[in-house]
């Protein structure tokens, strides 16, 4: 039994005392432990090495306590395990040397055995299930389909992903064979990561926001949904959706546990757009905790009487920044917790 499952309480929808907290890459470059690994291991050492992932796991857990760990990773180790070399550049980013630009490219991408290909995830999050104790649940993620393939096609990060979308638009049965090739990927890995012991998943469509409403549809959520349809009875499952405030409502009807909301949206947009029925979370600009601390403690108050306590997941619009001070993370957290009604 999990300590405290205030987090778990909240995405079946329960009446709690108050909400739970957590920050979208809480473990992770604000925290100086976290940069002292940074700095003697690479990037994808970090990934694939479990006692390292798990240390980074719970370094946030130690230094500021929130209601729920997630796993470090990364979302593109999935088009690593498909056979697309994933490089991370310094004061660059994901750089893909090998891009996806043709139907025969496509063709030779692999549905991998995740066993083979990812066994190093599954043993770190072992590891970190034995490093928590139980005092916290542990999340466990992945990219949107979509998301993945913006990064596959464009071969780096990008403002627009023009690249992706011609794709799409150019050559859409490519696209939706490879979208489909990374669905099943997708779906194995988390079915292993939840048997493996996370006690909730969360999908990251960062790059939603790209697309039109009716491309959406089309080239994201009907993806997405496969996703939760095939985990829906093995965990909770959150969606975070950035800019995508348009498919809240195609989102509230479906089997997810929790809608993330990023900070354009506004809380009783999110939850007449949503439904009002299912958990929420977010939306605090993650920019906002460059604010005086006092600030932010009346900030994350007025959040959670928008939202309201109940169905809903204190959060950031998404992740934390590298700029921000360790102390004004804690104060976040700590607001949270210090809220009363």
């Amino acid at each position: 039994m999990i300590k405290n499952d205030l987090f778990l309480r909240a995405l079946k929808g329960e009446t709690v005392q108050r909400p739970p907290v957590w920050m979208m890459r809480q473990a992770g470059r604000y925290l100086p432990e976290f940069i002292a690994l940074r700095d003697k291991y690479d990037f994808f050492t970090r990934c694939q090495t479990p006692e390292l992932a798990a240390e980074i796991t719970v370094q946030p857990i130690r230094r500021i306590a929130p209601d729920a760990a997630i796993l470090f990773s990364d979302i593109l180790v999935i088009p690593q395990a498909m056979g697309i070399e994933v490089l991370m550049k310094e004061n660059f980013g994901p750089f893909l040397p090998n891009p996806i630009r043709t139907i025969q490219d496509v063709e030779k991408v692999i549905v991998p055995d995740v066993h083979e290909t990812l066994g190093y995830v599954f043993d770190a999050i072992k590891l970190t299930k034995e490093m928590l104790n139980d005092d916290v649940p542990l999340i466990g993620f992945a990219g949107s389909p979509w998301t993945i393939m913006c990064y596959a096609v464009e071969g780096k990060g990008s403002k627009s992903f023009d690249m992706a979308k011609g794709f799409c638009f150019q050559h859409p049965e490519a696209a939706h064979v490879l979208l489909q090739k990374i669905t099943d990927t997708t779906i194995m890995y988390l079915k292993e990561k939840v048997k493996a012991g996370v006690n909730a998943v969360q999908i990251f469509d960062s790059w939603g926001g790209m697309l039109s409403p009716v491309d959406y549809q089309e080239f994201s959520w009907k993806y997405i949904n496969q996703i939760i349809e095939a985990l829906a009875d093995d965990a909770p499952v959150i969606v975070f959706g950035k800019g995508c405030w348009f498919a809240l409502n195609e989102m509230g009807k479906s089997r997810a546990s929790a809608l993330g909301v990023d900070w354009t949206c506004s809380p009783r947009n999110a939850r007449y757009l949503s439904g009002g029925n299912i958990t929420l979370q977010g939306n605090f600009d993650p920019s906002r905790l460059l604010s005086p601390i006092p600030v932010i403690k009346k900030m994350v108050h007025e959040m959670i009487d928008e939202f309201g306590k109940d169905k809903y997941i204190v959060n950031l619009g998404h992740g934390i920044l590298p700029n921000i001070p360790v102390d004004h993370a804690k104060a976040f957290i700590d607001a949270v917790k210090e809220y009363n009604q």
